[in-house]
């Protein structure tokens, strides 16, 4: 437990040390040249992303929780289908849709009777309000999804006494339901910004130049890895702004109700009202997934039609994906099951020892480009002690063992994941009652075997559903896997990247179709978790 607590803490402790080193020269040339620019870029993207994020989440949330109308049932699930869409694949399709020679471009000028992009064309895509659009329709789901929940566990009778105290659909919803609301709203807006400050794919495809992109180039481009650890500690300081941000605005959570009231009795909308609560449901879908998913589609049939099968180097890269995917899985669900089951053996541990699994779940708030970044400085030193013992041992030290190799890439994967399944372990040990193991102890089984026989058998829908999370969160990862992957050594997200950066959209097509198909799987399953309760 220790272990897997000092490996996420590590990249952080490492590259605090790094970009303190030298400091006089790097700091000067990134205060007076770089960070005035990508700072200011990357606070106007998040300010917009944040703001657009939530309208959407939190209107999509109180129009299905408050409203019946047509099409209710189905967007009350749809609305979480951008989350399948990884931001840099909505990207590379709208780059492509609205291209000046692409359809959309194409169909508006000669409906306007116009027949060069010299004479019309739409405004550029590749710009920050572009770039705020596409992140935000992609990411408010995390706080549709938040939001529905406390709306649904809302006390009605609140709502009740506000319709007879005389106020309307409007008023109830800004001074009744908004503050309850809130806590919701800012875990929601605060992933919301973590996932924006994560994205390197899209913002660099939109011309954004915000501090991933800067730890990217700074290092790939410039060899600058002693600026590229400053720049990335900027981003974690603005990381660890957002998270305290998020805790400001939980910091009433326990003057909401833990109780579960009745469920808010939804409004029937007739006619033209009706159909408009439809459409406002349904504009955030098409935006956020049919359009980017169904053009993508149309793109690889297209290619398949034309007897254009996916190339070798294409199936290679899928097959080195869901390899690279699956090691990292098991290695994620076998330490968070240690992590989980150690805290819950620990009953007289100090308070301060079984909050060290809190630790082993800081990963998941790390940008990509930042833990890569933190973790080389490990890993090098890792590499320098493997040498000289293979070296004391009469082996030849030449070669390299965790850098540049997949070992590298899948510890950074199992520490960005590690979250997901000690939190999903964790709630399911809780619900297994402790008189289950005191039975099994008294019928003489010592603790692996309580762990083997009576926890691992009940834990298996915990397990499964970990499982699947964190393969298809390795699938999609994009900003550390460009940092750290081996030479030669591509998975789908990062053929995906090449193809977009070289232009080549239609082989690159297939791959980002093969990530979304895989990105339906946690859809589905938070959709089923979320239709439980009310059913």
């Amino acid at each position: 437990m220790a272990a897997a607590a000092l490996a996420v803490l590590s990249p952080v402790l490492a590259l605090i040390g790094q970009a303190t080193q030298g400091a006089g020269t790097h700091w000067g040339h990134l205060l007076q040249f770089v960070l005035p620019g990508v700072v200011g870029q990357t606070l106007l993207l998040l300010a917009g992303v944040g703001l657009l994020a939530t309208a959407l989440g939190v209107g999509g949330a109180w129009l299905v929780t408050a409203y019946d109308f047509p099409g209710r049932a189905v967007l009350s699930w749809g609305l979480l289908l951008p989350l399948s869409v990884p931001t840099y694949i909505v990207a590379y399709a709208y780059l492509d849709i609205l291209h000046p020679i692409g359809p959309v471009q194409e169909t508006v000028r000669a409906l306007l009777g116009y027949s060069s992009p010299r004479e019309f064309r739409l405004p550029d895509l590749r710009s920050l309000p572009g770039a705020i659009v596409l992140l935000a329709f992609v990411l408010y789901p995390y706080v549709y999804l938040t939001t529905r929940s406390m709306f649904a566990n809302q006390a009605a009778h609140l709502i009740e006494a506000a319709h007879l105290l005389g106020h309307g659909p409007w008023a109830t919803f800004r001074r009744v339901a908004l503050p309850m609301a809130r806590p919701a709203i800012a875990v929601g807006l605060c992933l919301v910004l973590l996932e924006t400050l994560n994205d390197i794919g899209a913002s660099e495809f939109l011309g954004i130049q915000t501090l991933t992109v800067a730890v990217y180039t700074t290092w790939v481009t410039r060899s600058d890895l002693a600026g590229a650890a400053q720049i990335a500690l900027v981003t974690l300081a603005l990381v660890t702004i957002v998270i305290a941000v998020e805790r400001h605005g939980r910091r009433r959570l326990r003057y909401t109700s833990g109780r579960r009231g009745a469920p808010i009795h939804r409004r029937r909308l007739h006619g033209p009202a009706g159909w408009l609560a439809t459409a406002l449901g349904l504009a955030p879908i098409v935006v956020g997934f049919v359009a980017p998913a169904g053009y993508l589609l149309a793109l690889a049939l297209e290619r398949v039609g034309a007897g254009q099968l996916p190339s070798p180097a294409l199936l290679h890269a899928g097959g080195q994906t869901l390899a690279v995917s699956a090691v990292a899985t098991i290695a994620t669900l076998g330490i968070g099951l240690i992590v989980v089951w150690s805290r819950r053996i620990m009953h007289h541990a100090p308070d301060w020892l079984r909050g060290v699994p809190r630790l082993a779940t800081l990963g998941y708030a790390l940008p990509g480009t930042v833990l890569a970044i933190g973790l080389l400085f490990p890993l090098m030193a890792m590499e320098r002690g493997l040498s000289l013992l293979r070296e004391a041992s009469g082996l030849d030290p030449t070669g390299l063992i965790l850098l540049g190799t997949p070992a590298a890439l899948t510890l950074a994967y199992v520490i960005r994941f590690l979250t997901i399944p000690v939190g999903t372990l964790e709630a399911g040990l809780d619900r297994i009652p402790p008189s289950f193991e005191q039975a099994a102890r008294l019928l003489g089984e010592n603790i692996h075997g309580t762990l083997r026989r009576v926890h691992l058998p009940l834990l298996r829908p915990a397990l499964a559903a970990s499982a699947l999370l964190v393969f298809v969160d390795a699938m999609k990862e994009l900003s550390a896997t460009l940092l750290l992957r081996p030479m030669n050594f591509d998975t789908l997200a990062t053929w995906l990247y090449a193809e977009a950066a070289r232009g080549t959209y239609e082989e690159g097509a297939i791959a980002a179709l093969g990530i979304v198909a895989a990105g339906l799987i946690p859809v589905i399953i938070l959709a089923r978790l979320l239709d439980r309760p009310a059913s």
